[in-house]
């Protein structure tokens, strides 16, 4: 039991490693980008408003995609769900980059660009997070979730700072460098094995509208989820509070691109210090 992924065989050993690897990469490469972008727009417009609005082009499409993508989940492969969503985000990287390069003052494209990137993190959303109890035993489920979350929140930590770091080498590098991590975490997920399919307990086969209604149900029923659910939605509908860092990294504490992403860093540090 020494060994973190000691207690699987080795088949699932295997995967829930790509699985992992993917995990992390995947926020790796967003916690780049959202410093890249931040910088970018404040950089370019000077304009506050105009960081809210990055913040409402990444938010919108988890509001229309979100039960889509709950049934996709339940309907398609979990693996060809998630790496589509990692294909459109790898590209739109690279288009964040060509107009970072471009030093493109019209923000309407890299807008729509966001919408596009928000709404392929809105479809691998419920399929990702389906997808790994399908990759280790009951058992070892508890365990396996840590080391994910464990992942997830090293990138929290890292991806900032390193996107500080690339930003002080340009805004298209740091941009780009989403890239290619977007892509590590497609190969990962294309090298899984295991089937990505379950059928949902409880709900009528081939029943789209019966599961949607079902989840809706589920969350108005229990008010707690939906108030929490409810108090996170309004919070970051502009972004939240750290999209206005670009501005205090900028103008106010003059600390650069490397302050951006240690100030970024710091709340994914404070969140683990607390848990």
């Amino acid at each position: 039991l020494s060994h973190p992924l000691s207690w699987l065989d080795a088949p699932r050993r295997r995967d829930f490693a790509l699985f992992f690897l993917a995990r992390g990469l995947a926020a790796l490469a967003g916690q780049i980008q959202t410093v890249a972008v931040g910088w970018q727009v404040y950089d370019v417009t000077g304009d506050v408003m105009a960081l809210g609005y990055v913040g409402l082009a990444l938010f919108l499409p988890v509001v229309v995609c979100t039960l889509p993508a709950g049934d996709a989940a339940d309907r398609f492969d979990r693996r060809h769900v998630v790496a589509c969503s990692y294909v459109v985000q790898a590209v739109g990287a690279g288009v964040l980059a060509l107009l970072a390069a471009l030093e493109h003052a019209d923000m309407t494209k890299l807008y729509a660009t966001l919408v596009a990137i928000g709404a392929a993190r809105a479809l691998a959303g419920p399929a990702q997070q389906s997808f790994l109890p399908l990759l280790v035993p009951r058992a070892a489920l508890a365990r396996a979730v840590a080391w994910t979350t464990a992942a997830f929140k090293v990138a929290l930590i890292g991806g900032p700072v390193l996107g500080g770091a690339l930003l002080a080498a340009g805004a298209p590098i740091a941009a780009a460098a989403a890239a290619p991590a977007g892509g590590g975490a497609l190969l990962a997920v294309a090298a899984i094995r295991a089937s990505g399919r379950s059928e949902p307990e409880g709900v009528p086969e081939g029943s789209r509208w019966r599961r949607l209604v079902l989840g809706i149900d589920y969350v108005r029923r229990h008010r707690l989820i939906l108030g929490a659910m409810s108090l996170d939605l309004f919070a970051v509908l502009l972004g939240g509070a750290a999209a206005l860092l670009p501005v205090y990294a900028k103008d106010i504490l003059m600390v650069g691109t490397e302050g951006l992403g240690a100030m970024r860093s710091a709340l994914a540090i404070g969140g683990m210090a607390l848990a």
